[in-house]
């Protein structure tokens, strides 16, 4: 390989061992980072996904470095859990905002050159329990579930330029964001999960290689799901 790649939300978690991965299979990777330094061997721009106009500024770099963008990985998301009753509209929006709305302004940043190329490999990353419902995470799993909607609609828009567009569905992984999760929610989450352990952040990069690469040409409005059976069929 050696195609242009941008990862958001790429400084730690799934996000930096995907840009990790492509990396090391030969691609030119660019990581969109918020705050921290970027990691080790990798480009890193620092752009805040709820703010367009940063974004268009980083993929510019990114593809002043390394040529047009070819995949797109939307990763950047953060939760901010709170039962209904005490959720301020700001918590609502700021997950909305990240979640979704940056997904959104990535791919129409990316998709400018993969139009012109006519090729390009887009995934967006969400999560199985955008499908089933969390007590507390309303907004987490409104951001999540619309993803879908996003994805099957830009697949109709984009699919005559040979531009692929794929939902990654995650369940409990092993990451920092998961670690804060109480024994008790572990244990409720697990025995819904029939592999009944939590995945690892390899599992769900393999998952989205896999749809980057050249077996998955004929994807495309897909969800995989990398959950152990966590919120299968949806």
């Amino acid at each position: 390989m050696n195609r242009s790649v941008f990862v958001t939300g790429g400084s730690r978690g799934i996000g930096l061992a995907v840009a990790r991965a492509f990396a090391e299979d030969g691609d030119k990777v660019a990581i969109c980072h918020r705050s921290g330094a970027s990691p080790e061997g990798l480009l890193g721009v620092k752009a805040d996904v709820t703010q367009a106009a940063e974004l268009e500024d980083a993929l510019r770099t990114a593809e002043e470095a390394h040529g047009p963008v070819e995949v797109l990985v939307a990763n950047a998301g953060i939760t901010q859990d709170t039962p209904l009753l005490r959720m301020t509209d700001a918590a609502f929006d700021n997950v909305l905002r990240t979640n979704l709305t940056g997904a959104f302004a990535a791919v129409r940043a990316a998709t400018r050159s993969m139009l012109r190329e006519r090729r390009g490999r887009v995934i967006l990353l969400s999560s199985a329990l955008g499908f089933l419902g969390a007590p507390g995470q309303t907004n987490y799993a409104a951001s999540k579930a619309a993803l879908v909607g996003l994805a099957r609609s830009l697949v109709w828009e984009l699919g005559d330029r040979g531009i692929t567009v794929n939902v990654v569905a995650p369940g409990i992984i092993a990451t920092d964001m998961t670690a804060s999760l109480s024994d008790r929610r572990m244990e409720d989450v697990m025995r819904m999960t029939p592999l009944a352990r939590p995945g690892t952040v390899d599992e769900v990069v393999h998952a989205i290689r896999f749809l980057a690469g050249p077996g998955a040409s004929y994807i495309t409005g897909a969800v995989v799901p990398v959950s152990g059976g966590l919120g299968m069929g949806h």
